[in-house]
């Protein structure tokens, strides 16, 4: 019996053909059509009819989708997040959901330190400066005299701890689900609430699921209790922050930098602009990158088995 999967995490396309002779053993055929990042409900509509299996990234599994789907069995999500799915909706179908919860642990993590050692050493505005003719001496921190705090203390959140324990950093952390004893030991974590972790770390990292009670969960309100000399990251989903009350946050220059998951998830180009045309400009820094991070080739086959 064949088995139709389409075929459609933006990382596997590349080397599809390396396990296509693996996959076509079991049965399957494969379908498979190009993507930049994700696929839209619109065109997953036309796509969906006969497929009996899907390897996706974030593309648009809405139940408008999946019920255009007869045979659709199951969804095999090529990551962690499974929100662009509608949960609900295949489990009243019968479609099973499956992801890659340690597919990109380890990248994610490396990010994440690279961007609280790019804020605390100001490395990205120091060659800004060189390149400009300029021999400025800005302020830095070691990272040893800093805390860290952790939203979200799962795979990632656990690895991007025991980075910042190795730099010497006191690490905050937060979670609905009570972090393992021995891992709290072993990296000397607190676990506190949420608004403790956000008046305490110099650092804040996002690494929770984005779900109904993590959507905004740092508004105007939880945003106000960061330091001034305070820097948000967030490699985990955009709309966990609230949107416009982080980018008033940073015009008004209430917290000192950001670090963000792909423009989309943000409407940052108005604010980057206003930047440019301000020619002394010294506040808030903003970093961003396309999510999800790079792969090294032997994590990519890693994640694929």
């Amino acid at each position: 019996m064949t088995w139709r999967v389409l075929i459609s995490a933006p990382y596997f396309l590349p080397v599809l053909a390396e396990f296509r002779s693996r996959l076509e053993a079991e049965g399957i055929e494969i379908l498979t059509v190009p993507v930049r990042e994700r696929i839209c409900e619109k065109e997953l509509l036309s796509l969906v009819g006969n497929i009996d299996g899907a390897i996706c990234g974030d593309d648009e599994f809405t139940e408008a989708v999946l019920r255009a789907a007869p045979r659709l069995k199951v969804i095999s999500k090529w990551g962690t997040g499974i929100d662009s799915i509608d949960a609900a909706a295949a489990t009243k179908l019968g479609i099973r959901i499956c992801n890659a919860p340690n597919a990109f642990t380890d990248p994610v993590a490396d990010t994440v330190l690279g961007y609280i050692l790019c804020f605390a050493r100001g490395l990205p505005w120091m060659d800004q400066d060189i390149r400009r003719g300029l021999w400025t001496k800005r302020n830095a921190v070691s990272l040893s005299s800093c805390t860290l705090g952790v939203v979200g203390v799962g795979n990632i959140g656990k690895a991007v701890i025991r980075r910042a324990r190795a730099f010497g950093m006191t690490v905050l952390g937060t979670d609905p689900v009570p972090a393992p004893a021995a891992f709290v030991a072993e990296n000397e974590l607190r676990m506190v609430p949420l608004r403790t972790l956000l008046r305490e770390s110099d650092f804040v990292s996002l690494h929770c699921d984005l779900n109904p009670s993590s959507f905004h969960l740092l508004g105007r309100s939880e945003l106000a209790l960061l330091k001034p000399a305070a820097c948000l990251i967030n490699t985990a989903r955009g709309p966990i922050i609230d949107e416009p009350a982080l980018i008033e946050a940073l015009q008004a220059r209430r917290i000192a930098g950001a670090a963000l998951c792909r423009e989309k998830t943000l409407n940052v180009a108005c604010y980057e602009r206003r930047r440019a045309n301000q020619r002394q400009f010294s506040g808030p820094r903003l970093m961003r990158r396309p999510r999800p991070p790079p792969l090294p080739r032997h994590q990519e086959h890693s994640a694929l088995r």
